[in-house]
């Protein structure tokens, strides 16, 4: 065995940095520096439910200043407390963005669409990833059977436009909870909700976002199978018609969560919790309970439009909230 004494390493030492000093003066053959990429790598996973081949598209992540009334019924100091205990920017919050496409085999079904191609200029491509993640994933639009919205938020309707405008998925079917669409088109509803500056816009994007389609939107019911293997799920509360989706192949099965919760560091961990989202958060709040209860008991696998990307995993119970345990990233399918 070979023993070092003192002497040893500072001799070593020494005659180290008297090499490193000489170093410059030596022919290396290597002098360029390599170009930094200034990009970040495209955003999907695949992932298998018994037959299906499913792949989470990323839409992107929005950073932004944590509002006062991020929280409705905490003080924000807990807040941002959560927000630290995550280890997000100092001050701030982070709000995922995770599309899912699932082909069955005989259908490639995307389920909701991201912020739109039109977010890419103000957020300098930080959110609205997700037609270039689809083209890295190597999938055309145009081949996409039906697009499914989970509910009528801008971050998850706003995609079926092209930056110009037009349909960003020519030939797929848009389908709407029926009772999200009754909600928001309602002229009512838009009246009453003017002296809210969030809701009034939210109204206006809808209208906006489905201008001159509205009679080609297919609207649908909860506790049906929508598409072969696909079956929607009532989860109302941060809307009227929030719905989330059993995709299920075989024996295998994912539940896909949408925005029953937004953030899961935040009211994953604390289900009673209000999110200034929500439309009717007593309500949510309940939902959040019933389905993590669901899950947790199921040992279920669980995607999260807000998850971090891949934005996949399993929710435990943890005292009288609940924890995401996210799955181990798999280099094969």
């Amino acid at each position: 065995m070979i023993e070092l004494d003192r002497r040893q390493l500072l001799t070593g030492a020494a005659g180290l940095a008297a090499a490193t000093a000489l170093a410059p003066l030596w022919p290396t053959g290597a002098t360029a520096a390599v170009p930094l990429a200034g990009a970040q790598a495209p955003g999907f996973y695949r992932y298998k439910v018994g037959g299906f081949e499913c792949t989470s598209i990323n839409d992107g992540a929005r950073s932004f200043p944590l509002p006062d009334k991020f929280v409705t019924n905490v003080p924000k100091e807990q807040a941002l407390a959560a927000a630290q205990a995550a280890y997000m920017p100092a001050g701030m919050v982070t709000v995922p963005f995770n599309p899912q496409l699932i082909n069955t085999g005989a259908k490639l079904v995307l389920i909701d669409t991201g912020n739109g191609a039109a977010a890419l200029g103000p957020t300098k491509g930080a959110v609205g990833r997700t037609l270039q993640n689809l083209a890295a994933a190597g999938v055309d639009p145009r081949t996409i059977d039906a697009v499914v919205i989970s509910h009528l938020h801008p971050d998850h309707t706003n995609g079926i436009r092209a930056a110009d405008g037009t349909l960003a998925f020519p030939n797929a079917e848009i389908m709407v909870p029926a009772k999200d669409w009754e909600f928001w088109m309602s002229e009512d509803n838009a009246a009453k909700a003017q002296s809210n500056e969030m809701m009034k816009n939210y109204f206006a994007n809808v209208r906006k976002v489905y201008a001159g389609i509205e009679s080609k939107v297919t609207r649908y019911d909860w506790d049906k199978e929508i598409i072969a293997g696909i079956t929607t799920v009532a989860t109302p509360g941060h809307t009227p018609g929030h719905t989330s989706f059993v995709v299920a192949s075989g024996s295998d099965k994912v539940l896909l969560q949408s925005d029953v919760t937004n953030i899961p560091e935040f009211f994953l961990r604390n289900p009673d919790w209000h999110v200034a989202y929500d439309v009717d958060p007593d309500t949510a709040q309940k939902t959040r309970h019933k389905f993590y209860d669901m899950a947790a008991a199921e040992k279920a696998t669980v995607v999260g439009f807000h998850f971090a990307f891949p934005s996949i995993g399993h929710v435990e119970k943890d005292g009288a909230g609940y924890r995401l345990v996210p799955v181990t990233w798999n280099p094969t399918l």
